[in-house]
């Protein structure tokens, strides 16, 4: 099926697949529009970066935009797209209203990427010591912002079935204005699972994250001072490399080589480095969303520890690729005996390759979704009179945020 439409995708940053999940959920977004005959511009305020992604060489055309200008009026009305893709609501935010106002016609579709109120929300529970309660969104600013940006939009991505169920009964959201659209991945062939490192052939412990991502900053805090000690005392020579990209310098005091913890920085080829690897070790306290770095140990054929926040909305009713637990000791236990132990490892492995097979293949999802797409835009007007809350919001919007802007441009000048 080839349709003849343009998507104009207005990103946060330029994508880095090789330095976060999010980087390589908007260039699976990009393939699944190319692949179905859409042509496709990206466009974003962010500077260029060293390790973004050539756009131009996907076939999209690339652009730069300005926030608070009224140039964005003029560059969304002349390139006229059919579809607009937010990438997270502080894209709908900003462009949102410019898109209803000069292109009232296009699909709004909003790429969450995770719950970011959910995300903020126990982090701040975390911090401040004490169990996270859906009633600490209700309280969130950020989740007043997010849940006005999902109902101005037609369509909002949701990555994480619990966080789709929270939307459903916290907020109250209409189920018609979201669709479960999880990270998804290409096939396992048989031949890639017989080229993978046997058992014995790999070593060492690994964690892998992007370090501006808060949560994975706290992982490495808490496997230095809480997890580490436990393994090294049962495995006294057992290594964990600790790889991500933009590790600052506290980060990178945590080197010390002499207790076989190794902070690594950038991986060039992440998932070479997880292969090699024999766990994957993510004790993550808090966060949102599915984990990509959890996917791509199952890729890599690698088992993982992980915490119930870790593991959340990842495989459904499928046994775990490993262990979960949420104790720093049973943690360190679980970790020590799938490194030990190749029966149970290669068990765990196998559960991996599973969850992959029947939760994440694209083939899955990719035609639905173009689907459920041309479905929407085809009873548009139907779809936003039955989204009352979303036209009020989108009216008060035009009212409020766009004078703000306007102010700002003219103060700018």
């Amino acid at each position: 099926m080839t349709v003849n439409q343009h998507v104009l995708i207005l990103g946060f940053v330029w994508p880095e697949p090789n330095s976060s999940a999010a980087g390589g959920r908007m260039v699976q977004l990009i393939s699944i529009f190319k692949d179905r005959g859409f042509e496709v511009t990206f466009a974003s305020s962010a500077s260029d970066s060293d390790y973004m992604i050539d756009l131009e060489a996907l076939g999209v055309s690339k652009r730069s935009i300005a926030l608070n200008s009224s140039s964005f009026d003029v560059f969304v009305k002349e390139l006229n797209p059919s579809i607009v893709l937010f990438d997270r609501f502080m894209m709908e935010e900003q462009f949102g209203w410019r898109v209803a106002e000069n292109c009232p016609d296009a699909l709004r579709v909003l790429d969450t990427e995770d719950l970011h109120c959910l995300r903020l929300a126990r982090q701040k529970a975390f911090k401040e010591n004490r169990s996270f309660s859906t009633d600490d969104l209700l309280v969130e600013d950020v989740a007043k912002r997010e849940i006005a940006s999902i109902l101005r939009c037609d369509i909002s991505l949701m990555i994480a079935e619990y966080e789709m169920q929270l939307l459903k009964s916290v907020f109250k959201i209409d189920s018609n204005v979201l669709y479960y659209l999880p990270l998804l991945l290409d096939p396992i062939t048989v031949s890639t699972i017989q080229n993978l490192p046997l058992f014995e052939e790999r070593k060492n412990f690994v964690f892998i994250g992007n370090f501006l991502h808060e949560p994975n900053w706290n992982t490495v805090q808490y496997l230095k001072e809480s997890i580490w000690p436990l393994i090294r005392k049962q495995l006294p020579e057992a290594v964990l490399q600790i790889y991500g990209a933009y590790p600052s310098q506290k980060v990178l005091q945590l080197h010390q080589p002499k207790q076989g913890f190794y902070i690594m920085g950038r991986a060039n080829e992440a998932q070479e480095v997880v292969r090699n690897a024999r766990v994957v070790l993510a004790p993550l306290r808090f966060g949102a969303g599915i984990k990509g770095k959890l996917l791509e140990a199952m890729q890599c054929g690698t088992p993982s520890i992980t915490t119930s926040i870790g593991a959340e909305s990842m495989f459904g009713n499928l046994p775990w690729n490993g262990f979960i637990a949420d104790d720093a000791q049973a943690f360190a236990d679980k970790a020590v005996e799938l490194y030990q132990d190749a029966t149970h490892w290669h068990k765990a492995q196998q559960h991996g390759f599973e969850i992959i097979e029947r939760r994440y293949l694209k083939s899955l999802f990719e035609g639905d979704l173009i689907c459920h797409i041309l479905n929407v835009q085809a009873h548009l007007k139907q779809y936003r009179l039955d989204n009352f809350m979303g036209t009020l919001l989108q009216h008060h919007t035009l009212t409020s945020t766009k004078y703000m802007s306007r102010w700002i441009e003219e103060k700018n000048k």
